[in-house]
């Protein structure tokens, strides 16, 4: 089976690294590994793509106790979560199974993808056929620790849906590190990935646009293939401090050739992206995640490197 669709290679070709693509994508492989079992063992976090009905796509958080994702065999895991029961989700699996995961363990900077398709669908309970799994390079991971803490009692989910960002979200991402985002393609399903840099990587343009680099990464490109391919996006931010969730939909095109760039310090391209809908949610998990250090792979920028607040 080829490793990459046709957007992945039309971009690696674009970007000059379609023999490096090549070697580095023998690592996909349709099974979970050995290796990934110890991995899955202790993780609590994961985030999923997937596809709604009006074919939009979304990036939702998962959670669990520690080893909510288990292997049941070398092409099926099960995932036993403890997440928002009303998440986008659950409507997006019951029209269209397939999916995308990244588990990811921030304090780390581990993280594994394991893409397929949605077999069994319970209301706190997955059972997915592997496709494609592979673990990640670490770069522009910012390191963060769970809290050991446990919240007893966690006030129900406050969910608000937008068309348009408000000035609280503006402030949130405008000081975000971290973003998921959810992609997909027509021949090998959804996927999702990891972004990161310093605060204020992620421009707001306006309400409903932002502006965001792409760092070199491991020349594979299934994001931007997928982007090259389908439009479609979803993205993620996470309040670790408060458990908070912002969700974002919409369109994103690449910007291969643009003055712009130089407003973001190691940027090779620049990502454009359109909301059309937005879903926050106060109370969105239990977890909370105590902030680290910064990943040494963020591109330098005349910004401050520490949290004077911490």
């Amino acid at each position: 089976m080829m490793p990459f669709h046709s957007g992945e290679i039309a971009v690696q070709t674009r970007a000059g690294v379609r023999e490096d693509a090549e070697r580095i994508g023998q690592v996909i492989c349709n099974t979970v590994k050995p290796a990934a079992l110890s991995f899955l063992s202790v993780q609590q976090m994961a985030i999923a793509s997937t596809i709604a009905s009006n074919s939009t796509i979304w990036a939702s958080l998962l959670t669990g106790i520690p080893g909510f994702i288990q292997v049941l065999n070398e092409q099926t895991i099960e995932i036993e979560h403890t997440s928002n029961c009303t998440d986008i989700l659950h409507q997006n699996l019951e029209i269209n199974g397939e999916i995308g995961l990244l588990i990811i363990d921030l304090s780390n900077r581990k993280r594994l993808r394991l893409n397929g398709n949605v077999t069994i669908r319970q209301p706190e309970k997955l059972q997915i056929q592997i496709q494609q799994a592979f673990f990640n390079c670490p770069k522009y991971i910012q390191t963060r620790y769970l809290e050991t803490s446990a919240i007893a009692e966690l006030p129900p989910p406050e969910i608000h849906q937008r068309n348009a960002l408000n000035s609280a979200d503006e402030t949130w991402i405008n000081q975000a590190d971290t973003f998921f985002i959810a992609t997909a393609n027509s021949t090998q399903g959804a996927d999702a990935s990891h972004r990161g840099g310093y605060p204020g990587f992620v421009q707001v343009i306006n309400s409903q646009t932002l502006l965001f680099p792409d760092y070199a990464g491991n020349n594979m490109f299934q994001t931007l293939g997928n982007l090259a391919q389908n439009p479609q996006a979803g993205l993620l931010f996470i309040d670790f401090e408060q458990g908070h969730t912002l969700q974002l939909t919409g369109q994103a095109v690449i910007l291969w050739d643009t003055e712009l760039l130089s407003a973001f310090p190691g940027a090779q391209r620049l990502i454009e992206f359109t909301i059309s809908q937005l879903i926050e949610t106060r109370n969105a998990t239990p977890l909370r995640w105590e902030f680290g250090e910064y990943s040494p792979a963020n591109p330098t920028s005349g910004e401050s490197r520490k949290r004077e607040d911490l």
